[in-house]
């Protein structure tokens, strides 16, 4: 695969392969870790709170509060144990995700990607994978799925850069995720009501391993 010179691109940068796709396998533990450094944990947000329920504003301008968000969301994630956070899980009204995923290969993916959109995939490349989903902002819960194997999403960096990115299997299940959330959208408005129902009962009866937002 073709890199960019790492040396000439601007800092925070992440290669990208012959296809365009960043390459976000590379010093993956290090690059989470300094986000988490530089941030400060916050508790994540439930079903039930209202900036889960709507579409998040369009990220706009690419600052130091903006990359402040990002590592605080590295934090946050890194509390509660996820794969991946949007803003709003933890409070905050923009598109916006951040992600530490592994795929079904077990190769770790890092990175955060703003104003996130799916590619589209023709229905003769869609092959659905129905394992169990779960998300940090229904504690506890767990239901089968059916979502495409692969996913495309486009959008920025923290630093308004462009990218594209790819993933297979769990990863693309994350990607799917996360991108779900920034448009209003939790795993459990994609389920039957009878699922729904039972994932709401299993967070109900649950206990969050980590600091949450009570609902008013």
């Amino acid at each position: 695969m073709a890199q960019q010179d790492t040396e000439q691109a601007p800092a925070g940068v992440l290669p990208v392969d012959d296809e365009g796709f960043v390459i976000d396998t590379q010093d993956g533990e290090e690059r989470e870790a300094a986000y988490v450094e530089r941030g400060t944990s916050r508790p994540i947000t439930v079903v039930g709170n209202p900036v889960l329920h709507k579409e998040c504003r369009d990220v706009t301008v690419f600052d130091g509060e903006l990359e402040q968000l990002v590592a605080d969301m590295f934090a946050s994630q890194r509390t509660a144990e996820g794969v991946g956070l949007a803003a709003n899980q933890i409070g905050v009204d923009l598109k916006v995700f951040v992600y530490d995923c592994g795929d079904d290969e077990g190769v770790r993916h890092v990175g955060v990607v703003c104003n996130p959109v799916l590619t589209e995939l023709p229905a003769d490349q869609r092959r659905l994978d129905d394992s169990n989903e779960g998300c940090l902002s229904v504690p506890t819960a767990y239901a089968e799925l059916a979502r495409p194997d692969y996913a495309e999403v486009t959008g920025q960096d923290e630093k308004g850069n462009p990218v594209k990115v790819r993933g297979t299997g769990y990863f693309a299940r994350c990607l799917q995720h996360e991108t779900d959330h920034l448009y209003g959208y939790l795993y459990i408005d994609r389920l039957s009501k009878r699922d729904r129902k039972d994932a709401l009962r299993q967070m109900a009866e649950g206990t969050p391993r980590y600091p949450v937002v009570p609902n008013e």
